[in-house]
């Protein structure tokens, strides 16, 4: 079946222009001219895709997209937008609408966003070649530029907070290169006292201070042939740092102790949390040590400003802790989904995964219910919708579901609800639901 696109405008000429256009190309049309009556249309049928027009009379284009995140968090939205609205619509991209086109807009342009949306809407994996999974654009052009640095030995700097996923980066970048069949060796500069930190990259001889009872490589020497991540260098002591600039000068490490230094062939990639050139101001970074690390550098962008990927890494974290508890998890209620595309997320994707690992070890059903989600991230209530917007989806989803039930008589609908007919259309118009949409065939 061909995917359905659902378009929503107040303007009736637009919306039959954009509904002609989205035909001819083969595509299924669900077409309202409100906010309010595309999520009734939404209560009836999902579509593959939803363009709303920004601007609209009664529920905006970015409530509609609140709305639909609310019930559907995988669906793609795309936003049209008048010129003099640009910044409401790169506020809402931020806010994890998928993309934005302003308006008068190039049908070839619409079409494309469309197809990316279509190709973007499968919850799998990311892409084949790489761990990482992702539907953010920002992202995605990441990953394009590192499969090119990848190819390359120069040495790589990934910035960004903590959480964020450096090592799963430069896990990416070593099993994209030439090197992917050698080792990958990781080692948290921060994590190794600094009187142990030296013999643990370089090795030493046995005697050459007390407890060296063997002669012990170092992991510059465990990393041969392949890649070595030194993560949070920015912990690194100075005169350390000088002795790392001598081994990527010379391409060789001396142990603690030795006499004679050994040949190493590596591709060296360094990452912290740390801003490196205030910390070179300060006086505790080497300025060319810096320089040799920082051949190409990547900034991975925090889980909050790439929101689409919550739901994507949620689902995929869910199924992974769920075989490791040996539990049925089949995934996150609505508004539980909503409650963690909205946490601010200051840990990142590490702290995403210990959220959903407590929703997995404490859940007791399979669906992970908004009450859990919001004890997982410490913030319990913080998410709730107000009294009137409850009561609202509430009321809205009530008349859907009877209309289901009734498969859109109204008359049975109403007798269910205890209400008289009159009342009960009222109930349907305020909400803009056409009992039609629910009749059976």
């Amino acid at each position: 079946m061909n995917p359905s696109i659902l378009i929503v405008d107040d303007d009736a000429t637009l919306l039959k222009l954009l509904g002609i256009l989205l035909r001819e190309e083969g595509f299924r049309v669900l077409a309202a001219d409100s906010g309010e009556q595309a999520l009734a249309l939404l209560g009836a049928e999902k579509p593959s895709v939803v363009v709303t027009d920004l601007r609209m009379g009664g529920m905006d284009g970015l409530a509609l997209f609140d709305a639909v995140r609310r019930s559907h968090p995988m669906l793609p939205v795309i936003v049209l937008t008048a010129h003099g609205s640009i910044p409401e619509a790169v506020a809402a991209t931020k806010r994890g609408v998928f993309g934005y086109l302003t308006k008068p807009y190039e049908a070839k342009a619409l079409l494309a966003e469309i197809n990316k949306a279509l190709a973007n809407n499968v919850p799998t994996q990311g892409p084949s070649d790489t761990q990482i999974l992702t539907r953010s654009p920002r992202m995605q052009a990441l990953l394009d530029e590192a499969r090119v640095v990848a190819a390359t030995d120069a040495s790589v700097l990934v910035l960004g907070e903590t959480g964020s996923g450096k090592e799963l980066l430069a896990q990416t970048l070593h099993d994209l290169s030439r090197r992917r069949d050698a080792p990958f060796v990781a080692v948290n500069c921060g994590a190794i006292p600094e009187n142990l930190l030296e013999s643990e990259l370089f090795g030493h001889v046995k005697g050459s201070f007390t407890g060296a009872v063997r002669d012990q490589r170092g992991l510059f020497q465990e990393a041969d042939g392949g890649t070595i991540l030194l993560d949070e260098i920015g912990d690194m002591p100075l005169p350390l740092q000088v002795k790392l600039l001598r081994v990527l000068q010379e391409r060789e490490v001396r142990p603690v102790g030795a006499s004679r230094s050994v040949r190493v062939d590596v591709r060296l990639i360094s990452a912290t949390h740390r801003d490196l050139e205030t910390e070179i101001a300060a006086g505790r970074f080497r300025e060319d040590l810096y320089y040799r690390l920082n051949v190409v550098h990547f900034m991975l962008p925090p889980l909050a400003e790439r929101r689409e990927d919550i739901p994507l890494l949620a689902q995929h974290f869910l199924a992974t802790l769920s075989a490791k508890y040996r539990k049925t998890l089949n995934g996150f209620a609505a508004e539980a989904m909503d409650a963690l595309v909205r946490a601010s997320w200051p840990g990142n994707v590490r702290q995403l995964f210990n959220v959903v690992e407590k929703c997995v070890a404490l859940s007791v059903t399979p669906i992970v219910p908004l009450s859990l989600a919001e004890r997982a991230l410490n913030r319990p209530g913080e998410d709730m919708a107000s009294f009137d917007e409850a009561r609202r989806d509430f009321e809205r989803d009530y008349l859907i579901q009877l209309l289901k039930l009734t498969g859109g008589n109204v008359t049975q609908a109403a007798r269910v609800a205890k209400r008289n007919r009159s009342d009960f259309y009222t109930l349907l118009n305020r909400h803009q639901i056409e009992p039609a949409l629910f009749k059976k065939a």
